[in-house]
C-alpha cells in the first residue's frame, strides 16, 4: 500500500479575523469551531486514512513551538516540522515538503492540507481522498473542487472538463469573479471553488514544477541541503530560501500542467476566510445570532459577537459583527469584513503593536499578559508551565518584581537560587543575571512589575536557554 503523507501547510497569518488572528498567534492556532485548535482539528481529521503516515508541517519559524506543542496534544508526531525563515507562498513550501518526502528513495502520495479550514463531514472528506488516491497514483495532480453552494465573490473557480462526480480533468482555473459571473458558474453546475486542498505523488508535483519553474526547485532544494536539525525543527537555510521565487502552487503548477485533475466534494467546507465565514458555520438562534463568551443581544438579527473577558452586549443591530480582545474592539457591518486587512495595514503603516501581537504572549514555556503599564513601569501575569524554564538571562534598563501567585518557583538571582511559594517575593535588580523555573507538577503563575528607562522586550541578553532562541 502506498503511503499517504499529510503536509499541513501552518505559516499563514489570518489578518481577515483581526483582531483575534494576527502575526503571532494566527486562526490556525485558535479555537474557532469546538475545542480542538483548526490546526488540530486538520490532523485529527484524518484519522481512519488507509496508509497515513506521520505528517510533514510547514511552519512559520516564529510559530515553531506553537506548532509543536498543539501537535503533541492532538497525538500527532510529525516526520518533520520544516520551518521557514521567510514566506514564499504555496509551491516552495510544498516543494520542501515534497523533497522532504522522498528523502530516502520513497515517493509517497503527499495529501496537501491548509492548516486554517473546517470540515463538517469528516467521514465524507476521507472518503474523497481515498477515492482520488488511484488517480493519484497514476500521476495526476488532483485538487478537491467544492460544490458551491451560492455564487461566492471571495474564491476561485475550477471548471471541470466533464460532468461527474468522479475524478475528471481540470478545464480551467478562473480567478474570484464578479457577482454575475459566479451566478453563471453555479448555474451551469461545471464550476466549482478552488479549495487549495490536494493529492499528488511528490514525484509527479517536483516533475511538474521543475518543467514550469525549475528555479523553485533548485532553490528549494538547496534549502533543504543546507537545513539544520534543532531538537525537533528543520530549519531551511535561510539564503537558498530567500533567493526562492514566491508563488502559489496555483500560478506556478495547476493553471500551467496538463496533468491537473479536480474531483468535485461537498463536505461541509469553510476556509474561515473571514468573520463572515465563521458567522455562516457557528450555532446561530433563531434570529441569526452567532456569540461566543459573555454575551447578550436583544432586538438583534444576524449578528456574530464574539466575547473574551468582558461582557459584550448588543442592542438593536442587524448585520453586524462585533470582536472584543483584551486590546482591540472590532465592530464592522457584516458584508465589510473583507476589508479588516485594511485596517491591519493603517495599524502597520503606524507602527501599532495591534497588528501583529496579542497583549497576551505565547511563549516555549508558557505565556505572559501585559496587564498594565505606563511610564517607567509595566506589570504583567506570568504563567510557566510544569517543569518549564525561562532563560538565563539579564537585562540593562530594567529591574523586576516577583509575587507568586499560585504554584512554586525556583528563582536564580546572581550566585543566590532559592524557592518561592505563594504570596511571596523577590526582587531582581538591573544587571543582575537571573533565571525562573517551575519546578513543580502545575502551572507556576506570577505577578511581574518591571521598572526602569526602557521596558522592550528586546532588552533581554541571554546567556543560556534551552529552546535554543
Amino acid at each position: 500500500m502506498t503511503e499517504l503523507v499529510p503536509v499541513l501547510l501552518s505559516g499563514g497569518s489570518g489578518t481577515r479575523l483581526w483582531p483575534l488572528s494576527r502575526e503571532t498567534h494566527p486562526k490556525q492556532f485558535q479555537p474557532l469551531v469546538g475545542e480542538k485548535s483548526l490546526l488540530q482539528a486538520t490532523w485529527e481529521r484524518l484519522e481512519g486514512l488507509d496508509g497515513l503516515a506521520a505528517p510533514i508541517v510547514v511552519a512559520n519559524e516564529e510559530h515553531r513551538f506553537m506548532v509543536a506543542e498543539q501537535l503533541r496534544q492532538a497525538g500527532a508526531v510529525p516526520s518533520a516540522i520544516v520551518l521557514e525563515p521567510v514566506g514564499r507562498n504555496t509551491a516552495p513550501a510544498i516543494a520542501v515538503a515534497a523533497l522532504q518526502a522522498r528523502a530516502g528513495g520513497a515517493d509517497p502520495l503527499l495529501l496537501v492540507l491548509p492548516s486554517d479550514h473546517v470540515i463538517a463531514d469528516q467521514a465524507g472528506f476521507r472518503a474523497a481522498v481515498q477515492a482520488a488516491c488511484a488517480a493519484a497514483g497514476e500521476g495526476a495532480l488532483v485538487t478537491f473542487g467544492i460544490v458551491p453552494t451560492g455564487p461566492e465573490t471571495g474564491y476561485g473557480y475550477i471548471k471541470a472538463g466533464s460532468a461527474g462526480s468522479n475524478v475528471q480533468k481540470v478545464e480551467a482555473f478562473v480567478e474570484k469573479p464578479d457577482k454575475a459571473t459566479a451566478e453563471t458558474y453555479v448555474a451551469s453546475g461545471d464550476y466549482f471553488w478552488n479549495s487549495g486542498m490536494f493529492l499528488f505523488r511528490a514525484s509527479s508535483y517536483l516533475a511538474e514544477l521543475e518543467k514550469h519553474a525549475p528555479a523553485m526547485v533548485a532553490a528549494a532544494s538547496e534549502s533543504l541541503e543546507k537545513a539544520k536539525r534543532d531538537v525537533d525543527f528543520l530549519r531551511l537555510d535561510r539564503d537558498a530560501f530567500e533567493a526562492c521565487p514566491a508563488d502559489s502552487i496555483d500560478y506556478a503548477v495547476m493553471e500551467k500542467t496538463d496533468k491537473a485533475a479536480v474531483l468535485p466534494i461537498s463536505v461541509g467546507w469553510n476556509d474561515v476566510g473571514s468573520w463572515k465565514a465563521l458567522w455562516e458555520i457557528a450555532d446561530q438562534d433563531a434570529d441569526g445570532n452567532a456569540h461566543h463568551g459573555d454575551v447578550i443581544a436583544l432586538d438583534c438579527r444576524n449578528t456574530l459577537a464574539w466575547g473574551g473577558r468582558r461582557l459584550v452586549s448588543l442592542l438593536g443591530l442587524d448585520d453586524v459583527i462585533v470582536v472584543d480582545t483584551d486590546d482591540a474592539l472590532l465592530v464592522a457591518a457584516r458584508d465589510q469584513v473583507q476589508e479588516v486587512k485594511a485596517i491591519v495595514a493603517r495599524l502597520k503603516d503606524e507602527g501599532r503593536p495591534q497588528a501583529s501581537i496579542h497583549r497576551k504572549v505565547y511563549r516555549p514555556w508558557g505565556s505572559y499578559d501585559g496587564i498594565d503599564g505606563g511610564e517607567r513601569f509595566q506589570v504583567k501575569r506570568i504563567v510557566v508551565k510544569p517543569g518549564a524554564a525561562l532563560s538565563l538571562q539579564m537585562h540593562h534598563h530594567r529591574a523586576e518584581h516577583w509575587i507568586v501567585v499560585s504554584g512554586s518557583a525556583r528563582v536564580t538571582c546572581g550566585d543566590e537560587v532559592f524557592l518561592l511559594s505563594e504570596n511571596q517575593s523577590t526582587y531582581i535588580p538591573l544587571g543582575s543575571k537571573h533565571r525562573l523555573e517551575n519546578p513543580g507538577k502545575v502551572p507556576l503563575e506570577l505577578i511581574e512589575v518591571q521598572s526602569g528607562s526602557y521596558l522592550g522586550e528586546d532588552d533581554i541578553v541571554r546567556f543560556e536557554d534551552v529552546y535554543g532562541r
